[in-house]
């Protein structure tokens, strides 16, 4: 029987041999490509079942919606029963123990992390910054981690960067000049995420990674299911949190080695999206993170239209592929196909760029790696039914699902604690404060000295009015007025006699003043 193989059955190859995915070489990754309608959901499905089957939890993104119907029971029909019989397989209809996730929390249990958690760079990627406007983010993230100010949402990044443009000057002379129109723009591009409905990532309660890390009762892997089908409408956004995600599994998880099967199974449907116009530095880093983070127990798997979406330096590092249908038309089609057919060992029985052309829908050329880890040649094989519904869920289904979730209400309210903008907001307050205490002191110091001045002033006019006063008073004492200048002939007559006596007084009297009576 092909499920009591080693390994993950995929299918039967056109030589009737069983092709199976070793559990123990399936943390070297993978690729799972085809065009549109050739079947690469249903592989992926088929595969998140049978990872889930041996107890390894799966996460997956559903971006059409009809990968939700993997938590339900199948109903095969005629045509996938015949093709199971074909391949020996004993179909039997099961659902896996699925979870629903969505970052906006519509579709499935709210997913969050903080500011400080995503990290400058992906955070560039979110907001679409250039290398200059990254630069001033990365500062900004900085002068976060050195003045303990804990960025958890929106607010606080906003209220970080009204910081960092106010303290321009200052934070310029200590670690680098800071643009007043990059702040702009990243406050701009900000605006832009939010109205696209990705302010509700960022914030608290963050996500448990041991929340999508763990097994049912009956030992079954759970598999994480994201509902991508709004969140395709910013595509910038879920290729950060898909990163933001695997680069989390890679620093919490220690390692591991190649174990017997692996620890999580990554799935990254549209995974052109992840590399369509990221900078040179952020390949780098998705190179390197998909090269350690096998060690750490983790497989991931790109699923995609065409390998060629992937860059070379990835794509080497794929080890267990399997492409479905390509049509070539246009010359860049062309080199796509070439590109698929060379990443494949070859075999001598058919031409492996015209078998990509010919398959039909349900069938792929699959390779995977051998106990000694290398590729085995590759094979036409017709793909196994899925267990589970073919199809997506009822809006019902997935609210019963979510229901009996082992994480409902865990992260259902959204929290607040004391962060970056609080803190913030606290200093402004206490700083306005401060400065309307200062100025009513200086206004208050200044009426006094006007009162001074005025007081002075007074005093001043006082003293001058009496003293004009004074004078007024003592030139009417000394000259009163005279009755008439008219002169009796008897008053002639005494004014001269008297003015003779006057006149030897005066001088008598005058010498005594002078001291002249004591020479006599």
């Amino acid at each position: 029987m092909p499920d009591a193989l080693p390994g993950l059955f995929l299918g039967q190859s056109d030589t009737a041999q069983p092709e199976n995915l070793l559990f123990n070489r399936a943390n070297r990754h993978g690729v799972v490509a085809g065009a549109t309608g050739t079947g690469k959901t249903v592989t992926l499905q088929i595969m998140a079942q049978g990872f889930s089957d041996a107890g390894v939890p799966v996460f997956c993104a559903d971006v059409k919606g009809d990968l939700s119907g993997i938590s339900q029971v199948g109903a095969p029909s005629d045509k996938l029963i015949a093709r199971a019989t074909e391949m020996g397989l004993t179909l039997t209809p099961r659902a896996a123990p699925v979870v629903f996730w969505d970052l906006y929390g519509q579709k499935g249990h709210p997913i969050r992390t903080t500011v400080s958690e995503i990290g400058p760079v992906l955070m560039a990627r979110m907001l679409d910054l250039n290398e200059v406007q990254e630069g001033v983010l990365t500062v900004a993230y900085h002068v976060a981690d050195s003045e303990k100010l804990l960025l958890l949402d929106f607010d606080d990044l906003r209220s970080l960067l009204a910081y960092v443009s106010e303290n321009a000057s200052r934070i310029g002379r200590e670690v680098g000049a800071v643009a007043p129109a990059s702040i702009a723009a990243i406050q701009r591009a900000l605006l832009q995420l939010e109205r696209e409905g990705g302010a509700g990532f960022l914030g608290e309660p963050a996500l448990r990674l041991d929340d999508m890390v763990r097994t049912s009762l009956d030992g079954r892997g759970q598999v994480n299911v994201l509902d991508a089908t709004r969140l395709m409408n910013n595509p910038r956004l879920y290729g950060a949190f898909l990163l933001w995600l695997l680069s989390e599994l890679f620093e919490q998880f220690p390692e591991i080695g190649d174990p017997e099967k692996p620890r999580m199974v990554f799935f990254f449907d549209e995974a052109h999206l992840l590399f369509r116009d990221s900078p040179k530095s952020l390949l780098e880093k998705i190179e390197q993170l998909v090269r350690l983070i096998r060690s750490k127990g983790i497989g991931i798997y790109f699923v995609t239209q065409n390998p060629a979406d992937i860059p070379p330096t990835v794509l080497g590092q794929l080890g267990n592929r399997i492409q479905h249908a390509l049509r070539a038309y246009t010359p860049a089609e062309q080199r796509g196909l070439n590109l698929a057919a060379e990443s494949f060992r070859t075999n001598p029985a058919f031409d492996t760029a015209e078998a990509i052309q010919a398959l039909g829908v349900g069938e792929a050329l699959v390779s995977v790696l051998d106990e000694k880890g290398a590729p085995t040649v590759v094979a036409r094989t017709k793909i196994r039914p899925p267990a589970s519904r073919l199809g997506p869920a009822t809006d019902a289904e997935r609210a019963a699902i979510m229901a009996a979730s082992p994480v409902r209400g865990l992260y259902d309210q959204v929290l607040n604690r004391e962060s970056a903008a609080e803190i913030l907001a606290n200093r402004h307050s206490a700083a306005d404060q401060a400065a309307v205490q200062a100025k009513a002191q200086a206004e208050a110091d200044k009426a006094a000295q006007i009162k001074a001045k005025a007081d002075e002033k007074a005093a001043q006019a006082a003293a001058k009015a009496q003293a004009q006063a004074e004078a007024r008073a003592a030139r009417t004492t000394a000259a009163p007025p005279r009755r008439s200048t008219r002169e009796t002939p008897i008053e002639a007559l005494t004014k001269s006699v008297l003015r003779t006596a006057g006149s030897t007084l005066t001088r008598e009297l005058m010498r005594g003043i002078l001291g002249g009576l004591k020479k006599r």
